[in-house]
């Protein structure tokens, strides 16, 4: 760039410059240098790191291939663990290509080379100590290509039950995170009902909710009622508490100058408070979605007839693990995007607090 602010690449660039900066004409040649800038960016480079996964890949398919299944290994081999590496060794040669001619594809795929290469070394890791050397019982551990076989399989049935999930997840976070915005908002703007609901919540909310399990089953009449307040009771109580917090934390100079100009104490709550106190309730929010994975998978493992949770509990008693590390790679994948797309709201919603609480 400094180059080319003194004129190397182009010197009647730098004539313009010269003469244009700082007259009415700087804007125009302010617009010229970021073009020029963007083409040089945009152009066509290699760096060695993006060869690091592909390297990596083809490093696991020859282990994988010239070590022979142990003898002691009972299981019929699949070939589910090759097709998979193939598939991921085109993948990063299209992402390696395209990198090529594009800055950005580049700069992401040498930022994460040397953790996908980590990451498939530890995969070729697993798949060494399971069905080529037999270190650990392959009935609780079973090899890679036996878990990539639930996928092909059973992937519509674990669908299905992820589908289950999500309904009452999505339900009873979003009833939980409504009625905690709306406790934390009275209890931080009102001091009668911080009096009368605040002791209330510090007896009853550190308790999990997992613990209210064997009360909810009796008070409700069906297991999905029960799990659905479980997971609203996961997510009030942090929502409540850091809501309120964050509305107490508001300067009261803000209350004071609003209400001199003639606002109401509803539009002070609206325009001022909750506003002031995004940042808070968004985090209670995230905290309050960690507990309601948590309060999820184990109301669906004692009460409900469905789900992921269920689909788990169901597998390890008929010891299918290798069902069971698939459905916990799909609540993985699932939940972690679901946190994702809750930070991408807050970074539109709060975009002048954006990057101090990163996933």
């Amino acid at each position: 760039m400094s180059d080319l602010l003194e004129g190397k690449h182009d010197p009647l660039l730098a004539n313009q410059i010269d003469s244009g900066i700082g007259t009415p004409s700087g804007k125009k040649i302010c617009v010229l240098i970021k073009d020029k800038t963007r083409n040089l960016v945009s152009k066509p480079g290699f760096n060695w790191r993006i060869l690091i996964p592909l390297a990596s890949l083809g490093f696991v398919l020859f282990l994988h291939h010239a070590i022979p299944t142990h003898l002691g290994y009972r299981l019929k081999a699949l070939p589910y663990f090759s097709l998979f590496i193939y598939l991921l060794l085109g993948v990063f040669t299209v992402w390696g290509l395209l990198s090529l001619v594009n800055s950005t594809q580049r700069e992401h795929l040498v930022y994460k080379s040397w953790f996908f290469g980590i990451a498939f070394l530890t995969l070729s890791v697993y798949d060494l100590i399971t069905i080529k050397f037999n270190l650990i019982p392959s009935l609780y551990f079973p090899a890679p290509e036996r878990i990539i076989e639930v996928f092909i399989k059973e992937w519509l049935f674990i669908l299905q039950c992820l589908g289950y999930s999500l309904r009452l997840l999505l339900g009873g976070f979003f009833l939980g995170a409504f009625v905690g915005v709306i406790t934390g908002t009275l209890i931080g703007w009102s001091q009668r009902w911080n009096y009368w609901v605040m002791p209330f919540i510090r007896i009853v909310g550190p308790i999990p909710s997992t613990a209210w399990i064997p009360i909810a089953l009796v008070v409700f009449t069906r297991a999905t009622d029960a799990s659905l307040f479980l997971i609203a009771l996961g997510v009030w109580f942090p929502t409540t508490v850091l809501t309120s917090s964050g509305i107490l934390n508001v300067r009261k100079t803000y209350f004071e100058v609003s209400s001199t100009l003639g606002a109401s104490s509803l539009r002070n709550v609206l325009s001022i408070a909750l506003p002031a106190a995004a940042p808070s309730i968004f985090v209670g929010i995230f905290n309050g979605t960690s507990a309601s994975f948590l309060t999820l998978m184990a109301a669906e493992m004692i009460g409900c007839k469905f789900g992921i949770g269920w689909y788990i509990n169901w597998q390890r008693e008929t010891l299918a693990y290798p069902q069971v590390y698939a459905a916990l790679i799909v609540i993985a994948l699932t939940f972690s995007l679901l946190i994702s797309f809750q930070f991408k709201i807050r970074n539109q919603v709060l975009s002048w607090q954006k990057g101090t609480i990163r996933w």
